[in-house]
This record gives structure tokens, sequence and C-alpha cells, in this order.
């Protein structure tokens, strides 16, 4: 990701510290205000899930081939996909992350890495008739519960990730995408 842009942003509490890389310029150009957008969606998430230590996470606005070569390279399934998360270390869904052994107390943990694929978000929002903003919104909540644990592998893990997205995108004024 040598070419990428890369910013740090660190949440409204100080508490949350988001290294975002656009690795892809044409965010921009399709939502103009796609780092905000992120940023807000995140912190969102991570305030409604995981209100403990301090906490860090990387976003990458990506395209579909680069996700396409990550979803080959890790999942083995040779297609794009709206989001990858890439935890840095295991969470339970629910549970405050604990941070690794030996490095400071107020050392933010690294929850890992949400990766968004451009043109997929933009046509699924597009073929849903979602305004671009909220799907890209959902989709960064998506990614970041991921990073705490949450999965939707069955039924009643399905259900509880899904209520949370609910309730985070509700606190940002999105309707629930599962309705």
């Amino acid at each position: 990701m040598d070419d990428d842009q890369v910013c740090s942003i660190t949440g409204g509490d100080a508490r949350v510290v988001i290294d975002l890389a656009l690795a892809d310029p044409a965010w921009l150009e399709d939502i103009p205000d796609a780092a905000s957008t992120v940023e807000r969606a995140c912190l969102a998430a991570l305030d409604k899930a995981c209100r403990g230590p301090g906490l860090a996470v990387s976003l990458v606005l990506s395209d579909d081939d680069r996700v396409r070569r990550l979803n080959r390279e890790w999942r083995t399934i040779d297609n794009a996909t709206n989001v990858l998360s890439f935890p840095a270390i295991e969470c339970r869904a629910g549970e405050l992350p604990v941070p690794q052994p030996g490095l400071p107390a107020d050392t933010a943990i690294e929850l890992g890495d949400v990766v968004l694929a451009r043109e997929t978000v933009l046509r699924e929002a597009r073929d849903g008739a979602i305004p671009d903003e909220h799907h890209l919104s959902h989709l960064v909540v998506h990614g970041c519960l991921h990073l705490l644990g949450y999965d939707h592998e069955d039924e009643v893990g399905a259900e509880t990730m899904e209520a949370l997205e609910r309730r985070v995108l509700d606190g940002l004024g999105i309707p629930d995408p599962y309705a």
C-alpha cells in the first residue's frame, strides 16, 4: 500500500485511533465525505460495542481488485466482496479486548483492519436504493463488529450482531438495513 494516502484520526474522546488508508482515490469522487463517513461509523460501532480501553483500527478504502486478491489469499474465495475484516487479536463478542502482555497500560489495543471495496459497495447501495453513505456506514460498523468478535455464522450470532448493527446505525440516523 505504498501509494495509498494514509491519515490518522483520533476519535471524539481520544480513546480510539483510526488509521485511514485511501487505497482508491475514486472513493472521494463517488462519496466526497467518505473519510468522515467511515470515521463516524467506526467510532459509533466501537462506542456502542466496546466502551473500555483505548483502541486502534485501520480502515482501508480500497477497490474490487485488491479486495478480490485479499479474499482469494486469506479466504480462498476468488471474488470481490463488500468488506473484509482482519482481526489482529482474538476477541469474544460482548467482552472487552485484552491488551497484549508486556505493553504499557496506556497503549491502544490494535483490533485489526477493515477493508472496503468501492465498486461492490456502491453497486450494492444503488441496487438496493440505499444512500451510498448509509451503506458504507453499515459495512464499516459490520466490519468493526467482526474485529470485536461478533459473527453471523449461526442464527444466534447473526441475530446478536444484526441487533447491535441496528442500534449503532440508529444512533447515526441511518434506517434499519435489514428491514
